[in-house]
């Protein structure tokens, strides 16, 4: 039997997988016990004969397993989950006042245990509570009257009641063991995955401080660069596709840029339908940041021409950077959001706007820090909404030394 054999207890189509995962847990552990009560009615059929205590376990081992087809069945896990609870506390106290006091059964209630337990794992807290008072009721009788029912107890050698104590501490903590085992395993793979998704949104250290505080995230920085990129005509680029081939070439298209990023270690910002923005300098400061993105922007432009054409089309961007200082911090409380603000974000985008195609269009700001390292041919004077006339240059490459 397999895992996807376990996953289909009980599924529904619309299941979550924290739904998935806890019914696969619920059919796990009332599997086990079936089996331990299978083991157990065999041991005492070999020890103690055929008894009351023999029937106990295999009992309890047809109750469990007909509540996990009735639950399969009814796709309602809850009749697994009562049934388990209410017979695992309810058997394993007759087995314990059956066979005789605490130490003749070798504290065979141990396994009642795992009800309260199971309830816990399973049911909400003040669900389960009545389930913690019905074990410790039967856990009281049996303390208070284990007198009564060692005077009554069956005919048990010192060699078997060790024997079923070990039995009996050995499987219960067993059980207790691979189940937490379990529930830490699947809430360590939960929260990796719910870290990997942090990340796809937020930058490393900004996840980091998010998760640890709930104060506002806001940071001034004084010296970062910012490039925006977009599209060349996307409106007849896509007309005539189906949006199932848009996303599909769109998800290339900025998977390779995305890599790029990562490779030069900057920052992806945001996409903004057919836009693209990236950071360098940020969240953590770096003295190189206009010159690792612009180096960058050319990686992108020599990527995406390297890409097939689709349609006998290319996609074809227009990028622009700027630098200077911003103000970084993160936004919303359901859906964060990492983002950047100032003049400096406002002038970068538009050089991507008065830009062209496959060009990195650059303010003097970013021209002075990077000249030394990039061959970059001046444009004048281009007159920018909001900034009148500013020099502008276009990056031609790499010096060669």
């Amino acid at each position: 039997m397999t895992l996807s054999i376990y996953s289909r207890f009980a599924a529904e189509p619309d299941d979550t997988q924290e739904i998935r995962s806890r019914k696969t847990a619920i059919f796990l552990l009332a599997l086990s016990c079936s089996i331990a009560g299978l083991i157990w009615g065999a041991i005492y059929a070999v020890v103690l004969g055929l008894s009351p205590a023999t029937f106990l376990p295999f009992a309890f081992t047809v109750i469990v397993g007909s509540s996990l087809v009735i639950s399969h069945w009814t796709k309602d896990p809850r009749v697994s989950i009562y049934a388990q609870t209410a017979f695992i506390i309810g058997i394993t106290s007759l087995l314990q006042w059956v066979i005789g006091g605490l130490f003749d059964s070798g504290l065979v209630i141990l396994w009642a245990v795992l009800g309260p337990l199971g309830a816990l794992m399973f049911l909400s807290l003040k669900q389960s509570a009545p389930w913690f008072a019905l074990y410790f009721a039967v856990l009281a009788i049996t303390v208070i009257f284990d007198g009564y029912f060692a005077e009554n107890s069956m005919d048990v050698s010192e060699d078997v009641r060790r024997m079923f104590v070990a039995m009996n501490m050995g499987g219960a903590s067993t059980v207790v063991f691979l189940f937490a085992g379990y529930f830490v395993t699947a809430a360590v793979r939960e929260r990796k995955r719910a870290d990997e998704l942090l990340l796809n949104v937020l930058p490393a250290d900004i996840a980091e401080a998010l998760k640890g505080s709930d104060e506002t995230i806001a940071q001034h920085h004084d010296s970062v660069s910012v490039l925006f990129a977009d599209i060349e005509g996307s409106t007849p680029l896509f007309s005539d596709l189906e949006p199932t081939e848009v996303v599909d070439w769109l998800n290339e298209v900025f998977s390779v840029m995305d890599d790029l990023v990562d490779r030069h270690g900057l920052e992806k910002l945001r996409t903004m339908g057919d836009g693209y923005m990236v950071g360098a300098g940020i969240p953590n400061p770096r003295s190189d940041h206009a010159t690792s993105l612009v180096a960058c922007g050319l990686d992108m432009i020599q990527a995406l021409q390297a890409l097939p054409p689709r349609n006998g089309k290319r996609i074809r961007f227009r990028f622009g950077i700027n630098s200077g200082p911003v103000v970084a911090g993160v936004i919303g409380k359901s859906k964060f959001h990492y983002d950047i603000w100032g003049d400096t974000v406002n002038v970068a985008s538009r050089m991507e706007s008065h830009g062209s195609v496959n060009q990195i269009h650059i303010s003097r700001n970013t021209y002075d820090l990077v000249k030394d390292e990039f061959e970059c041919a001046a444009q004048g004077t281009v007159s920018v909404k909001g900034k009148g006339d500013m020099e502008t240059w276009m990056v031609t490459g790499r010096r060669v030394t």
